[in-house]
């Protein structure tokens, strides 16, 4: 496979991932501060459903095409950009398998919540607690991330597959 359309790919799902994390935190963050029950449960439902339809998919497709480009390219996994991009792909992974299982348990309690017609429990806000922290520890890990991506030494192989 081409190089330019590895990178298409690659770019193309590192937004879908970025863009699907920052827009489910933003409306479940402000859903959250409003305090209506059934409208959480409504964005923790769908919160999950984006995850597994959008962050999934591109959490395994990132991993595969960018490897692809660095054998391509030439570049060791040792190169300093690389293997830092890796660390911190690593760990925002960390961060989000936890934030999963969260999503899933704050689904179920606000579901739980407005089927008795209840307040949510301590334990959904303790949850978003964590959550928020853990997001923002693998946010901050992306964004270097992407700054690694863009601002890598240029490589001759990388140069030549421009050309082409």
């Amino acid at each position: 496979m081409e190089y330019l359309l590895l990178k298409w790919m690659h770019i193309l799902s590192a937004t879908l991932m970025f863009g699907t994390g920052l827009g489910t935190a933003f409306y479940k963050w402000t859903t959250d501060r409003s305090g209506d029950v059934r409208s959480i449960a409504v964005v923790m439902e769908r919160v999950v459903l984006a995850d597994w339809l959008f962050t999934t998919p591109t959490a395994i497709i990132q991993p595969i095409t960018g490897l692809w480009m660095v054998y391509l390219a030439g570049w060791p996994l040792t190169q300093g950009w690389v293997a830092w991009a890796i660390g911190l792909y690593l760990l925002a992974g960390a961060c989000w398998l936890p934030v999963v299982w969260q999503q899933i348990e704050m689904r179920r309690l606000s579901r739980i919540a407005v089927r008795r017609g209840e307040a949510l429990t301590q334990r959904y806000w303790q949850l978003c607690r964590y959550w928020m922290w853990l997001g923002m520890v693998a946010f901050t890990a992306m964004i270097v991330v992407y700054g690694l991506m863009v601002f890598k030494p240029v490589m001759p192989a990388v140069a030549a597959a421009f050309r082409q």
